[in-house]
């Protein structure tokens, strides 16, 4: 079996892991294309690595409009690219409505016209202008499997049209790097955290206002990343007298955020709905989950859903800082809670969101539509063991 990969976030070598992970299951051969010249969000243009376990192909063509996730598209036609190849299957990491999705499918559909599919995280019903909502409805039309990172994302697409296979693919974690560390001896102080962008959406502003309401219990505030939100971040903490109980790391790398997150006692993660979007998922949850930390998150989009898969920590609703205020003062001053939920929810990720087993049920559905496919030439795909 053949498989062809279009993921422009697999310039971060850690997110070929995943296709690691489906070539060490299935012995496949894969090829990964990704832009040779993409500038990430801090504006850096990333360097093409190999993650260390991946085998396959590693091809980096320049594009256009680099670091526009909906607008890039690669400087070649893939016309020979494919005929070269020759994939039983391709696999879009991008929305219905970006031209790299347009882009590659044209190019199978005037070539090979192999079976194809793409991933999505719309989770909100968005008809968007023309050209691009003729886009996606014949990019919909000519997909044989779906890949949805949430029910809602799936929902959203069967609304718009899509009536083909889909497959839920949420983000997944590797348990050998996220797992809970030997924590560091300190005083009595509870360590609460917020890993991420920092931006207004995020809910920052809540959570100041939250400590603030909590400012007589010993804890201290970890924040991890940076953003357009800082300045104003910062501002609103001074105004609450809570400047000397932050610690304020900065970007960290992907390398170093575990050894945060198991140092934490709780993770919040107070994201806030806007009109044009609401969070897709929430993917730190389950990386501090399975780091052995709680969580508190609020009702905005994927992350209520996520918590009560997991069992793994409580929800509030978004925007309500008093409310969020009384579940971590909750978490605080009940440490076995604290413990049963990072325990239970560690435990819900290792069954459930795993790379391995996020990795299977990718490789399966791609290879039950070649198996059947009437226009793929081969027959009798072997299958492969369980993770």
């Amino acid at each position: 079996m053949k498989l062809l990969i279009i993921n422009h976030s697999c310039t971060i070598p850690v997110v070929q892991q995943f296709y690691a992970e489906v070539e060490r299951q299935t012995g496949w051969e894969i090829t990964i294309v990704v832009p040779s010249n993409w500038q990430d969000e801090y504006n850096r243009v990333r360097t093409v690595e190999r993650w260390k376990d991946f085998t396959g192909q590693l091809i980096s063509l320049p594009v256009w409009k680099s670091g526009s996730i909906p607008l890039h598209i690669y400087r070649s036609l893939f016309f020979n690219l494919l005929r070269d190849l020759a994939p039983d299957f391709i696999y879009v990491h991008q929305e219905p409505y970006a031209l790299v999705t347009l882009q590659i499918y044209l190019a199978n559909y005037l070539t090979i016209r192999k079976s194809i599919g793409f991933f999505t995280w719309q989770n909100i019903f968005k008809n968007y202008p023309v050209p691009f909502r003729q886009m996606e409805r014949w990019i919909l039309k000519h997909t044989d499997v779906m890949f949805p990172g949430s029910h809602s994302a799936e929902a959203v697409m069967r609304k718009k049209g899509f009536t083909g296979q889909s497959v839920l693919l949420p983000s997944g974690v590797d348990p050998a790097i996220y797992y809970p560390r030997e924590q560091q001896s300190r005083p009595d102080e509870i360590l609460i955290g917020y890993v991420g962008r920092i931006v207004e959406q995020k809910g920052l502003k809540t959570l100041l206002l939250a400590l603030g309401e909590i400012a007589h219990l010993p804890w201290r505030f970890v924040l991890i990343g940076s953003g357009e939100f800082e300045p104003e971040f910062d501002q609103i903490a001074r105004s609450l007298n809570l400047s000397d109980r932050i610690e304020k790391h900065g970007f960290v790398p992907f390398t170093e955020t575990p050894n945060y997150l198991s140092e934490l006692d709780i993770l919040v993660l107070p994201s806030e709905t806007r009109s044009n979007w609401k969070e897709q998922f929430g993917r730190v949850i389950i990386e501090a989950m399975a780091c052995g930390t709680a969580v508190v998150g609020s009702d905005s989009g994927e992350i209520p859903y996520l918590i009560q898969a997991t069992q793994g920590g409580v929800v509030f609703p978004e925007g309500d800082a008093i409310a969020l205020a009384r579940s971590l003062e909750r978490l605080i001053l009940e440490p076995e809670l604290r413990v049963s939920l990072a325990e239970t929810g560690r435990n819900s990720v290792h069954q459930n969101y795993t790379n391995a087993l996020l990795a299977h049920r990718f490789a399966e559905a791609i290879k039950n539509q070649v198996e059947f496919d009437p226009k793929s030439q081969r027959s009798g795909v072997q299958s492969f063991p369980s993770p």
